[in-house]
């Protein structure tokens, strides 16, 4: 395994290979560690991939494929911190791709798991003064994909 002490999972309707695929294309530094497959105890059939054990960027993730019983929700979400611009750009228009673009930043993707697209500037830009963290505050509500220029326009607009 790891160093890593805790490990996401997610929970597919046995389209894990793809989708485990689709965020390997997304993310530098990126791989596939191991996989399980099903043997003659479902949901699963057998020699079907059960799990999937992989790294985005250096975070693992374990992508189990369970059937329809549950299904993803925004009460979880999953932070990308970009340096600028160009990379949220890149990250929203690629994990968006087929899925939902919903407002501050988040965004569901085509297997229904939600994101936050974010500059690492983020708490900066909120941990000002209390009247520019309103006006910060303001501009995101204001957005789907963030644009940081905005943002930090609305911090400091002189």
């Amino acid at each position: 395994m790891t160093d890593q002490k805790i490990t996401p999972c997610l929970w597919f309707d046995f389209n894990a290979e793809e989708a485990v695929d689709h965020y390997l294309s997304i993310f530098p530094n990126s791989r596939v560690i191991s996989t399980t497959r099903y043997g003659e105890t479902g949901p699963g059939r057998k020699g079907a991939v059960m799990t999937i054990l992989f790294e985005l960027d250096g975070q693992q993730f374990l992508a189990l494929n369970g059937g329809p019983r549950h299904k993803f929700t925004p009460a979880l979400s999953l932070i990308v911190n970009c340096d600028d611009q160009a990379e949220i750009d890149r990250m929203w228009d690629k994990l968006a791709e087929g899925g939902e673009h919903v407002q501050c930043g988040w965004l569901t993707d085509k297997f229904g798991v939600s994101w936050q697209i974010v500059p690492r500037a983020l708490p900066e830009l909120l941990g000002g003064d209390a009247e520019s963290t309103e006006r910060v505050m303001r501009a995101v509500l204001s957005m789907k994909k963030l644009d940081i220029a905005q943002m930090r326009q609305a911090f400091a607009p002189n």
